[in-house]
């Protein structure tokens, strides 16, 4: 064997145990939670993202109908990562859920909407003093509706609020029982493309957060490096909305069963860069104001601090 051969012999098996060292730090299984309109948690499922960089662990994909279901699923040990919106979380901690925050990405004001029917009369927020709005109790809407209504000088109490889950919200929308409905996307896209809904206003200026990434707390505190890699594959998944759009829109429309045109929508509502990492000071005062304001609102059962559920990374 040339000494040159040897070499590259002795380079390739330094690798192969750099390789095997790495992969054995990682562990044996990953259950992640998702909901079928994530956009960046669908992309990494679809194109395997998770199972080609990480081939040592077993990756299990379990869905949710929504944040509340999938929170509750990480509290009992069912799952060991989960993405949801910016309210559920909240609740999870005023019910005493030992989760961590452990990501976060940028907030989608434009897809956080107000909506009411083309021929309404009412064309402001301030407008809906005493009229019956529609909204998901819990839900990122409704923290989009008590800013917005804040922003105007009014407090939930000047509103008839009605909770209904989006499927029955839409109902009553369509059938003119309720005067406005706080949505997200894809719904209010669907509606807007359908000619069935105005914009009466959106999260634009109502210093919203994004979706967030939640973890056991023992499975973020024994996989930091693990995790990093997580959210990193989370945001390349993201990525391909844009450096791919066609096969992602047609990825999503499969998935959810929604029009090309209506997930096509969804992602104009987008950011045009929506990295996922970990949270920063301001992520966590952005968050502990919405857990104050629904305290105030006498929506929380207790105040909730934020700071002591975020996952602290190792530099």
């Amino acid at each position: 064997m040339t000494k040159h051969l040897k070499g590259r012999l002795a380079a390739l098996l330094t690798l192969f145990a750099l390789a095997g060292g790495a992969w054995a730090d990682d562990p044996a299984q990953l259950r992640i939670g998702y909901q079928k309109a994530s956009t960046s948690q669908v992309l990494a499922k679809e194109h395997k993202l998770l199972e080609q960089r990480f081939p040592h662990t077993r990756i299990d994909w379990v869905e949710f109908p929504a944040g509340p279901q999938m929170l509750e699923a990480l509290n009992v040990g069912a799952i060991d990562l989960g993405g949801s919106g910016d309210i559920p979380p909240i609740f999870a901690q005023a019910a005493g859920a030992d989760l961590l925050y452990v990501g976060t990405e940028p907030a989608k004001p434009q897809a956080e909407t107000i909506i009411v029917p083309q021929g309404s009369p009412i064309h402001a927020v301030a407008e809906l003093k005493g009229k019956r709005v529609a909204f998901q109790k819990g839900s990122s809407s409704h923290n989009t509706l008590l800013r917005a209504l804040q922003k105007a000088g009014l407090g939930i109490r000047d509103i008839q609020p009605l909770y209904l889950t989006p499927a029955d919200a839409r109902a009553a929308f369509e059938s003119g029982q309720v005067d406005a409905w706080a949505i997200w996307d894809p719904w209010y896209s669907q509606l807007e493309l359908e000619g069935r809904a105005r914009l009466l206003a959106n999260g634009e200026g109502l210093d919203l957060s994004g979706p967030f990434y939640l973890a056991s707390r023992s499975f973020a505190e024994g996989n930091g490096a693990f995790l990093r890699q997580v959210l990193d594959a989370f945001t390349q998944a993201e990525a391909l909305t844009r450096s791919d759009e066609a096969a992602s829109v047609a990825i999503m429309a499969r998935v959810t069963g929604l029009p090309e045109a209506v997930i096509r929508r969804t992602f104009e509502h987008r950011p045009a860069s929506s990295p996922i990492r970990p949270l920063n000071d301001a992520d966590i005062a952005a968050q502990q104001r919405t857990a104050d304001l629904f305290y105030a609102n006498r929506i929380l059962p207790r105040a909730v601090s934020i700071a002591p559920a975020v996952w602290r990374p190792g530099p």
